[in-house]
């Protein structure tokens, strides 16, 4: 398996590197979540609401994060 240096193209553009690699960790990150989900099952885990407030609390604090960064990185900065 290579990398994602490894992969990278050479005549790739900044979009479609992008776009390439944007698509490959939100899938990566959405198969995560779902292997998550199977926590869920109170046959085989026994967890609080509690612990369910947390581990979802702490998600949507970094999504939220990680969502600035892309909405402030297109904001231009005053410079003199």
């Amino acid at each position: 398996m290579t990398t994602e240096k490894q992969a990278k193209r050479p005549n790739e553009s900044p979009k479609d590197r992008f776009k390439r690699l944007a698509s490959k960790r939100t899938n990566e990150v959405l198969r995560k979540l779902k292997v998550l989900g199977n926590c869920a099952n109170t046959q085989a885990y026994e967890y609080t609401s509690e612990d369910v407030n947390k581990i979802f609390s702490t998600i949507h604090q970094k999504v939220k994060e990680i969502e600035a960064k892309f909405r402030t990185s297109r904001e231009e900065n005053f410079r003199l």
